[in-house]
């Protein structure tokens, strides 16, 4: 396969995460503050539709355990027909549970074009090197949704113009990705997957897989509630461009993390990335100013993918030790590491009004992950 079309592929793989991802999952994070300000959620109201996305993203992973690679590139078209079609129903008036029942199916098409979109290009185009284009397709989407909300927002449009513009986005982009999706198959003479990685050491699957859980506990608070924060703190600016700013760090940190994780090896970059992630958490702790917010947006966001850029890659080598899917397994621990962060940062800031205990748990999440890698 030439490199154009390798190309091709890895581009049309990360426009499903970014669809996905980026505008079915994340694009929430930067709505809900108008959604609040418009009085069409309250903030319990918004909590709820956060866990019901993750409950969804649980549900779609445990799912997409089935899933298997000559088949992946038609999931990767279904997800994107569902996200689109989450985000435009969302536009709609309708009473909160339908609104959160809503959210809880477009969680289900995320989770879906994460496994769906990795084992297609990873294992069915045989594209290990293609990975941190892969994954940079999440950060990419987060960027783009949170910059057209702004422009949404500049001219004057109410939240369901919101929703109606990230459908229609996402229409032109899953249109984009649908010829190389639609060619299925394995590309003639792609390279095998295991010769195509880094020589790389094996490690143990399940310590991976706790490792993966606790990695979407810790970052699923900031990703959570960040511009709730900001627009708390700093009312004067607008939130969106400081989530971003996160998905702008999430893009190109693939890359670099791919880099690291080829010099490195799996077991010290995890815990670089883990470590960093965790000062970035705690940073709005420290020093609640604009700096350390803007700075803890560059430092999650620039490591939560890297996790992902990391471990997914490491789960399909380990695949064969643990004789079953662990690209699945893996989104499923992370769909529930996702699930508890909410739930505990809601609990804690019932408690203090405050989300800095929330975020404390949330980096000893990540250290704890660092502690579990010294069984990798």
């Amino acid at each position: 396969m030439s490199g154009v079309a390798r190309l091709r592929a890895a581009i049309a793989a990360a426009l499903i995460l970014a669809i996905g991802m980026g505008f079915g999952r994340f694009a929430f994070t930067a709505i809900y503050p108008h959604m609040v300000e418009e009085g069409a959620l309250s903030l319990r109201d918004g909590s709820l539709a956060a866990s019901a996305n993750y409950a969804g993203y649980l549900l779609g992973a445990i799912l997409a355990m089935r899933a298997r690679a000559p088949g992946a590139h038609r999931l990767c078209l279904w997800s994107v027909g569902g996200t689109a079609l989450c985000l435009g129903v969302l536009a709609l008036p309708m009473p909160v549970w339908l609104f959160v029942a809503v959210r809880c199916a477009a969680g289900v098409f995320s989770a879906l074009a994460m496994v769906a979109a990795s084992l297609w290009l990873l294992v069915q185009r045989g594209q290990a090197r293609g990975a941190p284009l892969l994954y940079a397709g999440v950060g990419a989407g987060i960027a783009v949704s949170a910059e057209l909300l702004v422009l949404a927002s500049q001219l004057g449009w109410h939240s369901a113009g919101m929703w109606l513009l990230l459908a229609g986005v996402t229409v032109l982009a899953g249109l984009a990705a649908a010829p190389a999706m639609a060619a299925g198959g394995q590309a003639p003479h792609a390279t095998p997957p295991q010769a195509a990685a880094p020589a790389l050491a094996s490690v143990a699957p399940w310590p991976l897989v706790l490792i993966y859980g606790l990695a979407g506990l810790g970052y699923i608070v900031t990703a959570t509630y960040l511009p709730v924060l900001v627009g708390a703190a700093l009312p004067g600016l607008n939130s969106a461009h400081v989530w971003a700013v996160f998905g702008l760090g999430a893009a190109p940190s693939c890359f670099l993390w791919h880099r690291l994780h080829e010099r490195l090896g799996t077991r010290r970059a995890l815990r670089l990335n883990l470590l960093l992630q965790a000062l970035g958490v705690v940073l709005p702790v420290l020093a609640p100013s604009a700096a350390a917010y803007l700075l803890s947006a560059i430092l999650v966001g620039g490591t939560f993918v890297g996790t992902v850029t990391i471990a997914m890659p490491t789960a399909q080598r380990a695949a064969a030790k643990a004789g079953t899917n662990m690209m699945a397994i893996m989104t499923v621990v992370y769909g529930v590491g996702q699930i508890i962060g909410p739930v505990l940062a809601g609990g804690l800031y019932a408690q203090s009004h405050s989300f800095n205990s929330a975020l404390l748990a949330a980096a000893g999440a990540l250290l704890l992950a660092i502690a579990v890698s010294l069984r990798l």
